[in-house]
């Protein structure tokens, strides 16, 4: 057993260490959705040559003619300007060619019973394994993975014959909108391994970013992901609890919530209240965890409630439209937003669907506008629109569902006479009440008082 295997954990200072004779080596990333294209712009920024293989024959062609086929600021300008250190492919072949390290960054789905669906690993797995069984090289787990994931991949790489293929935990913690600066400039970086050459190889690779590196074991490395964004969830419920109880006995959550952030042991993280949380990472990673201490045979009864306390608090929208409107057939309703958070097209658990579906069932006339999502078929009967002011003239109310600058700083007064009504639901607490009510608004926020 190695000397990494017998420690918890190593939290070292990048300029600690000596440096690698090449820490430059040619990079392989499997993927190229938000991880895995975000990897790899950074790592050619790093002045690694780095190949992307990816099975979506339109996106390889995309990204071969210099375009993006995901949203995320920063990206495209990133990929154009290190375009001679990157390439697109098809061939699995091609990528285990050319990268020494190969980071796998392909979708970790949930199941229909909440496990995390790991067929698009093991393929990734197996098809390197075909073009590299003899080859050295050292596959890095990008991948948001159940813990014992790397052990089980360890087997199966040695059940194949791939005794030279090393194996590595290496969670991302990347925010969209956010996810070249999160890349550069990270809190930690996290590296799990089997043995210490692997952990001083990647340590090597990340280096130059001069973050804090935490060296630990496989199975602890990914259950830091799991634990960190469940905390992340559990701190969004909670403070929307506690904006619901601020509606009942006339505080204001916002205010409650800088009281609260003040104190260092909670921090002001996370502590807005809002409709829920969404998105690629959070409910998949939440639900993930709590199945897997299921599967333990433990019982994890707080995530329970943070999930349950998330999906109703998308539903209080229609509870707060009905105060205002009465019945809510045949009235039009516009959602402001559509993506689940500002700097992203990203539309996985948004909560603008669950929303969308629910007014719709109502028989509320759906309408939307979004500034980069134009269509998305899971949209299916909402009117979409090109602008804010059009989705919102003839409104019977608005929902400010995600929080972009550009509707934060909408002309409000002078929209407010294109509405049917006035009635404006802020879903997150990004509006002045009292500019709002000036502006002719009937306004309702989430936990907030007006006064």
């Amino acid at each position: 057993m190695s000397s990494t295997q017998h420690r918890k954990f190593e939290l070292t200072d990048p300029s600690s260490r000596p440096h690698a004779p090449d820490a430059r080596e040619p990079i392989g990333v499997i993927g190229a959705g938000y991880v895995g294209l975000v990897t790899a712009a950074c790592l050619a920024s790093m002045g690694h040559r780095v190949t992307v293989r990816e099975i979506d024959a339109d996106k390889v062609a995309a990204l071969q003619a210099g375009a993006a086929p995901i949203y995320e600021p920063g990206l495209v300008e990133l990929l154009s300007s290190n375009s001679q250190r990157l390439s697109f492919t098809l061939s699995m072949a091609e990528l285990v060619r050319d990268a020494q390290v190969i980071f796998v960054a392909v979708d970790t789905p949930p199941t229909q019973s909440g496990d995390a669906d790991l067929a698009r690993v093991q393929a990734a797995i197996r098809e390197v394994v075909e073009h590299a069984a003899a080859m050295e090289r050292l596959l890095v787990m990008k991948s948001t993975v159940p813990v014992g994931t790397g052990q089980r991949l360890v087997s199966l790489l040695r059940s194949l014959g791939a005794a030279n293929i090393g194996y590595a935990s290496n969670p991302e913690f990347l925010r969209e909108g956010t996810a070249i600066a999160d890349f550069m400039n990270p809190d930690r970086v996290v590296i799990g391994t089997f043995d210490a050459p692997a952990a001083d190889r990647l340590e090597a690779l990340y280096r130059p970013l001069n973050a804090p590196i935490m060296r630990t074991t496989v199975p602890s490395a990914e259950m830091i992901k799991y634990a960190s964004n469940a905390f992340l969830a559990t701190k969004i419920s909670f403070i929307n609890e506690i904006a619901n109880v601020c509606e009942e006995v006339g505080a204001d959550v916002s205010v409650v919530a800088q009281g609260m952030g003040m104190d260092a042991r909670i921090g002001p993280s996370f502590l807005r209240a809002g409709i829920g949380y969404g998105g690629s990472c959070f409910p998949k990673d939440v639900a993930a965890l709590k199945q897997l201490a299921g599967n333990s045979g433990y019982h994890f009864q707080l995530l329970t409630s943070v999930i349950e306390v998330n999906e109703l608090q998308k539903r209080r929208v229609v509870g707060k439209l009905r105060k205002h409107l009465g019945s809510l057939e045949g009235k039009q309703i516009a959602l402001l937003g559509l993506a689940f958070k500002p700097g992203t097209d990203d539309m996985r658990e948004a909560t603008s669907l669950v929303l969308a579906g629910r007014l719709q069932a109502e028989g509320v006339i759906v309408r939307g506008y979004d500034p980069v999502v134009r269509e998305d078929e899971r949209l299916r009967g909402v009117d979409l629109h090109d602008s804010a002011e059009a989705a919102l003239t003839g409104a019977d109310a608005a929902v400010l569902v995600t929080e972009w600058p550009e509707l934060i700083n909408l002309d409000w007064a002078a929209v407010r006479s294109s509405m049917r009504q006035p009635v404006l639901i802020d879903g997150r607490n990004a509006l002045d009440p009292q500019a709002m009510s000036r502006a002719g608004f009937v306004y309702d926020g989430i936990g907030r008082s007006t006064k």
